[in-house]
């Protein structure tokens, strides 16, 4: 079933309907989450809140930009709330309505193994990213980290591709900056430029 046909079941809420679009778009949220948390358990819990928001509004979704796009921009911006209120606020509270017992989400955490791999690099880059702009972190998460093609993250900014390449290259060489005076360096970036498909 393609993405289409899985979107309108899942607008009339067909939750197996969802639950296979969450398996396609997981891996990527989870990543922009770890990386920007540092922390296994906190990325865990802001992309089971990241599907939780797009379940409570995919009725609303009519599609302007793509899937992945809308779950992107709902990712970015949770990341951002959670860094910003993190200390005041040490557990991730998701939103609660009168509806969500009628609309279960499945479990998002990442297995044993996964959260081993990714702990000690999500929390080495997480404290990197967190010592640059927040315009350079979002954008070096949406491009590097997750992998968007210029146009995806032109559609999720809403900036145009020009504006995306140019702060894409000033906000690699501010990171590189901050890795390499904490000794360490950052990931060739020119892996991740054949990723994300679309036009750059």
């Amino acid at each position: 079933m393609d993405e289409k046909h899985m979107l309108a079941r899942a607008r009339r809420g067909d939750l197996a309907a969802f639950e296979q679009l969450v398996r396609q778009n997981e891996k990527r949220v989870y990543a922009v989450a770890l990386r920007s948390s540092g922390s296994p358990e906190d990325a865990a819990d802001i992309t089971q809140e990241v599907f939780l928001r797009a379940w409570r509004s995919i009725e609303d979704f009519r599609g302007d930009s793509g899937f992945s796009t809308w779950l992107f921009r709902i990712a970015m911006n949770l990341c951002v709330d959670f860094a910003r209120h993190k200390r005041a606020q040490p557990q991730f509270q998701p939103l609660t309505g009168e509806d969500d017992a009628e609309r279960p989400i499945p479990d998002l955490a990442p297995t044993p193994e996964e959260r081993l791999e990714n702990n000690e690099l999500g929390r080495e880059l997480a404290e990197a990213l967190g010592e640059v702009s927040e315009e350079h972190r979002r954008i070096v998460l949406l491009r590097d980290v997750s992998g968007l093609s210029y146009t995806e993250i032109a559609e999720a900014l809403e900036i145009s591709e020009g504006t995306v390449k140019s702060r894409l290259s000033r906000a690699r060489i501010a990171l590189r900056t901050v890795l390499q005076k904490r000794g360490n360096l950052l990931p060739s970036a020119s892996s991740n430029e054949g990723k994300g498909g679309g036009s750059a």
